[in-house]
């Protein structure tokens, strides 16, 4: 039996993957397309009402998702040969089945009449927010169309359902390909212990005892381009870095030139002047338009001090010998150095403070003061590798309610994606004819512990674990009727709000004392190092801000007005990106090339949206500084109408009703200090 299909045996219905394997995955999929059509079938042989229309679509899919779901999560952080082969049948094959529904004349009948009877019906505001959801997703997916269009959407999305996987594929394959060999102890110069140490067990695994390994995973990576003394060496590190899948046999230019393609033409199939403006009909800032003016509007505040920035750290790096004119290899480490000199602070002075299991067990002991939760570590769940860990989490409302699981996945390796993200294996809502909890997996690449040292955090993956612990709570404290409003299922430029916000507690005095000390001593980080920490946060801001704006801008081009015909995609991302470039260009460097977010994450057009969300975090934060940063009532009121309701209802909506007002765009740049 493919376990993949059966009811789980496990406590809370939980995935079985002890059981699976990657040969379930395809026979799994055709099967649930064969039980969705069937169900399909029996949608438009009842009349339309909301019951059998709109329930019943989200059953036709249910197990559809669920399949496709588990691999997905398993390509990204758990990849093999095998399932990497796979994608290429898996993906257009759900998309087939997509495509199948939402361009059904009949289902698409049925719809637009549930759509057309919505506020005469007798209809709560989660159910009207259903209807117009689906009747829209079934406008823009082309449902409409005539049938020679729909025939070009559907070879669109199948090929698009090869490319972006493939995209992904290479960055990895580009990022595990790298290897810098280091053999002369001289050359570790000015790295920190930690990293010298991982070094060199990463090459005795690799059976090469007494050199040191250093690859492009953030835990290796980075800290080389902020510490190494060997300028030769840092250059290295990050022309290749900005070299994946840019050339090679990992080459992503073709595929990139034909993903664009593709999608403009998506758009101008629905009628749109652009793939931008297709998508932002979807999200709170609506037009490429206004995403510009936003987007030129902190520039404006950002580059004068961004450029002041790297003026003092030019001096700097004069007054101790190194180059005049600084290069991208240069820059973080005389960044390091001006920060120490000013704040006398070094991020690796607070690594000892910060060991994982304490960090978790702070970020676990804010979700307890602030939403009541309690998260219990249990070995009763099989799990896919064996670093994952998982947590049953509850919630005390006069009696203990199970909430959902949690999966915690922190590890870099070779079968891993870089970066970090959260996911679902179970979106919160009826599934399989019961209401189910959802289970959510946060993944990281955070330092590995090593035989002398347990994992150690730098303060940057401390906020990326509270980051990404944020999307959690926004899917576990999920509390809507219907799994595709459920959780993170809102708009793009809206769902960062939980995760960003919940970053501001990492930095506060009365956070740290929860989880900041000593993992051999027990001692807390002492006051003064939490308020160097908390005077150097802002260093560096204004350069921060505009690296997110060169994104920000660089995706937004590709998705308006693409490169023309013969145009490179170097010579196109050097013209878009010119006015957010501070630093001499990178021969051979390129950020398009293994921009996952954009060409293999779904982002497109919608990069911008984390400063979109970080100018809500920052007014909604305020609030908190204000009452109390654990307030419980706060705490109630942005679980109440943000956390819990999901897509039920419009952002801005939510967000007025928890604030009490509109959002205040100035307070990004205050909290900044850019105004």
């Amino acid at each position: 039996m493919n376990p993949l299909l059966q009811p789980s045996p496990l406590k809370n219905s939980a995935v079985p993957f002890d059981k699976i394997k990657p040969e379930h995955f395809l026979p799994a999929l055709q099967q649930a397309i064969a039980s969705g059509h069937k169900r399909l079938s029996e949608l438009k042989s009842h009349p339309a009402s909301f019951d059998n229309t709109m329930r019943g679509l989200e059953a036709v899919t249910e197990e559809m998702e669920f399949v496709y779901g588990v691999f997905g999560n398993l390509m990204g952080a758990h990849t093999s040969d095998e399932l990497q082969a796979l994608a290429e049948k898996m993906g257009p094959t759900a998309s087939a089945f997509a495509n199948d529904i939402l361009l059904d004349p009949a289902v698409f009948g049925q719809v637009k009449s549930v759509y057309e009877q919505r506020h005469s019906s007798a209809l709560n505001e989660e159910q009207i927010r259903l209807v117009e959801k689906v009747y829209r997703d079934f406008q823009r997916s082309g449902a409409a169309l005539n049938e020679a269009q729909k025939t070009r959407m559907r070879e669109i999305d199948a090929r698009l359902s090869q490319l972006h996987p493939k995209f992904r594929e290479n960055v990895l394959k580009a990022t595990n390909d790298f290897e810098m060999w280091i053999d002369n102890e001289a050359d570790l110069a000015g790295l920190p212990a930690t990293q010298i140490t991982a070094a060199k067990e990463a090459a005795k695994e690799k059976g090469q005892p007494g050199k040191w390994l250093f690859t492009l995973q953030y835990p290796s990576y980075f800290p080389f381009l902020h510490f190494s003394t060997k300028r030769k060496l840092r250059e290295k590190m990050f022309r290749a870095y900005l070299a994946r899948g840019f050339g090679g046999k990992y080459d992503n230019q073709a595929l990139i030139h034909e993903i664009v393609s593709l999608m403009h033409e998506k758009a101008a199939l629905m009628g749109f002047k652009s793939y931008a403006d297709y998508a932002l009909e979807t999200r709170m800032a609506e037009t490429p338009t206004r995403v510009t003016e936003f987007l030129n509007k902190i520039l404006k505040a950002a580059k004068p001090a961004a450029q002041r920035e790297i003026d003092e750290i030019t001096k700097l790096s004069v007054e101790m010998g190194g180059p005049a004119k600084l290069e991208s290899w240069d820059l973080w480490f005389y960044a390091e150095r001006l920060k120490e000199k000013r704040y006398s602070f070094d991020q690796e002075q607070l690594r000892p403070y910060l060991q994982l299991e304490n960090v978790l067990a702070g970020v676990f002991e804010h979700a307890r003061r602030l939403f009541g939760l309690t998260f219990k570590e249990t070995n009763e769940y099989p799990v896919y590798h064996e670093d994952v860990k998982v947590y049953e989490v509850y919630k005390q409302n006069g009696e203990k309610e199970f909430i959902g699981l949690f999966y915690a996945d922190f590890f870099p390796r070779a079968s891993k994606n870089g970066g970090a993200w959260m996911t679902n294996f179970y979106e919160q809502g009826v599934f399989r004819g019961k209401r189910v909890r959802p289970h959510v997996s946060i993944v990281c690449n955070f330092t590995k512990p090593t035989a002398e040292k347990p994992s150690l955090l730098t303060f940057d993956e401390v906020s990326t674990l509270f980051h990404e612990f944020g999307h959690a709570l926004h899917s576990l404290l999920s509390q809507v009727e219907y799994r595709s409003l459920a959780g993170t299922n809102v708009y793009l430029d809206f769902v960062e709000l939980p995760s960003q916000i919940l970053e501001n507690w990492a930095e506060e005095e009365e956070s740290l004392k929860l989880f900041a000390r000593h993992y051999q001593t027990g001692e807390m980080m002492p006051m003064e190092l939490v308020d160097r920490l908390k005077r150097s946060q802002r260093f560096m801001a204004g350069y921060y801000t505009i690296r997110q704006l060169n994104f920000a801008f660089l995706d937004l081009a590709w998705f308006t007005a693409p490169p023309k015909i013969g145009e490179s995609i170097a010579d196109f991302e050097d013209k878009v990106t010119s006015a957010t470039t501070l630093l001499p260009h990178t021969a051979g460097a390129n950020i398009s090339s293994s921009f996952g977010h954009i060409f293999g994450g779904g982002y497109a057009s919608g990069y911008y949206s984390y400063k979109w969300a970080e100018a809500l975090d920052a007014d909604a934060f305020e609030l908190f500084k204000e009452k109390g940063i654990f307030d419980v009532d706060t705490a109630r009121r942005f679980e109440e109408h943000v956390l819990s309701k999901g897509g039920s209802d419009h952002p801005m909506r939510l967000y007025e009703k928890f604030r009490g007002r509109s959002p205040d765009p100035e307070a990004l740049l205050r909290r900044d200090g850019l105004i």
